[in-house]
This record gives C-alpha cells, structure tokens and sequence, in this order.
C-alpha cells in the first residue's frame, strides 16, 4: 500500500466511527459512538437471509408507536445467562481483512461498595498486521452487581491511533448520581452503563416476544443518560467459526432528543437460548462494514442449547 494510500485510510479511520464501533463490539455500541464521535451512515449490506428480515433502519428507528416496548427496572434480576469464568473470544474484521481481536471475560467476583459484583473486563486490539495501518489498543472496565445487575463501577481506556482517552465514572445510587472524571451528574435508579446493558439484556426472556418487539433501557455515558431502545428484528440460523447457533437478531437505537436516532445501525445475532452470548455483530462505517464473530468461548454458565453443529 502505498504512502498516500495509507494516509487516506488513517485519515478516514480518524473522521469514521470505526475505532468506537470496532471498541464497543457489542449491543451498545451505538451509544458510545453517539455520545463520543458519531456512527457513520446506516448498513446498507447486512448478509445475505437477513433481507425480509431486517426491517429499514430508519424505519425501525420511528415505528415505535405500534410496538411493545417493556421498561425493565427491578432490583433483583434472575440471571441465568452468564457467571464468573466466561470468556469469550471474537474476530474483527474490516471487509475482508481480520483487523483485530476483542476478548469479553468475568475473571472473578470482587467486592464493590461491600457488595459483590463481576468483574467484566473487554479488550480490544489490532493485530500486528493491521496495526502498521490503524493501532488499537483499549480496554473497557466495570463491575456489575450480582444481584442488580446494575453497575458499580466503569472504566474506559482509549488507545486509538494517536487518540487516547480515559474515563472512570464511580455509581453512588443512594445520591443518585455519577462520580466522574468529568464532573458529577444525576442518574436515574436504574442507569447502566455501556456493558452492564448489555449484560442485563442478556438475561431478558424473549421467547415471548416477536418482530417489532422492544425492551428499553438507560444507558449513561459521559455527562448523561440516554434511554436505549433494544429491537428485536427476528430469529435466523448462523454459521461462524465458532460453530452454527440458532439466533435471536436485535438492534440497539438510541433515543435522544425526543427521536430514535438513525444516522448508524448495529445488527447483533444472540444464541437463542439462556445464555444470550453474542454471536456476530454488524456495523457500517464511512470507510467500510465492520464485522465481529465469535470464535471460541469458555466458562459459559450452562449448556448452549442453541448449537446446531
């Protein structure tokens, strides 16, 4: 690749959400990008048996009128979909080129304002071979109630390029409010952060609910809160590395300002089944489509009745 050639990409990586969206992997990636740099245009290329599937981005973004949408706030949550020990191992990949790794891990339990909470770490990082064109390095923190599911702690450590950036946002729920590196701000009871979300909706019961279907919840990241729409799109059957999985395929869509925002779009196919682990994720940058998938899994809470093969 050429001199200028690789200027251009790096260029347009910089402007592109991509290194958020490629950081966040998951189910909440579109806030992050949102509160941080903005994702890029909707995802015109989703594969092939989602199409009939997968309903227009802005379309889903809007019809929110005719669709059950369920707010989820108790403080005790049955969790039967994850446990201290889970490790899960994804493939990032830029068009065709595996870019990176990304690892999601419950090492253990630690006790977090005399409670006991996971462990959650995420990391992500360029492969060596791609990182002479974009370097990645990032980590993501926080500690999740066990018995709430709601966060104690966050932690965002941003290794991009030339781009760093720390932030550590401390939950004090008797005072309602966030203690960050930026300020402290009011937060709702039952706030989460970016992967505690994520999480949390990996313990939802969705076997009773269908295409159109929504779950919603808080979301805070920076100075604020943010109500997140999480949309259930279908159920498909999906090959990756790590084996061929019955899947249950949502969208997360943020709401601010009174609107479902619609400027990007993540598509996330879960194993249908109590364990909930992602599968794939799909999302459209500037420069591109970014593709996450699972290749290898550990320590899961229980058997992962959803493999086919």
């Amino acid at each position: 690749m050429s001199d200028l050639r690789k200027s251009r990409v790096r260029t347009s990586l910089r402007r592109s959400a991509w290194p958020s969206a490629l950081a966040l992997l998951l189910v909440l990636a579109a806030v992050h990008a949102a509160g941080q740099r903005g994702i890029a245009q909707r995802s015109d290329n989703l594969r092939p048996g989602l199409s009939g599937l997968v309903a227009d981005s802005a379309d889903s973004a809007t019809a929110s009128v005719a669709d059950t949408v369920t707010i989820f706030s108790h403080p005790r949550v049955q969790n039967n979909a994850f446990r201290a020990g889970e490790r899960l191992v994804f493939d990032v990949s830029y068009g065709f080129i595996t870019a990176g790794e990304a690892v999601i891990q419950i090492p253990r339990i630690e006790q977090v304002r005399n409670r006991d909470a996971f462990r959650v770490e995420f990391l992500v990082n360029s492969l060596p071979s791609f990182s002479w064109i974009y370097k990645v390095e990032d980590r993501y923190l926080t500690f999740i109630d066990t018995i709430s599911l709601l966060p104690h702690r966050f932690e965002q450590h941003i290794r991009e390029g030339s781009y760093k950036r720390d932030f550590v946002a401390d939950f004090d729920r008797d005072r309602r409010v966030a203690v960050t590196t930026e300020g402290e701000f009011p937060i709702l009871p039952e706030v989460h952060d970016i992967f505690s979300a994520f999480f949390y909706a990996r313990t939802v019961d969705y076997s009773g609910m269908g295409v159109g279907d929504s779950i919603l919840l808080y979301n805070y990241y920076r100075d604020r809160y943010y109500e997140l729409m999480i949309r259930i799109l279908g159920r498909q059957e999906l090959e990756v590395e790590a084996g061929t999985f019955r899947t249950i395929v949502v969208e997360p869509i943020v709401k601010e300002g009174g609107l479902f925002k619609s400027e990007g779009r993540i598509v996330i196919w879960l194993t249908d089944d109590d364990l909930k682990i992602p599968v794939r994720v799909n999302t459209k940058v500037v420069i591109g489509s970014i593709d996450s998938e699972l290749r290898e899994y550990a320590g899961l809470a229980g058997p992962l009745k959803s493999r086919i093969r």
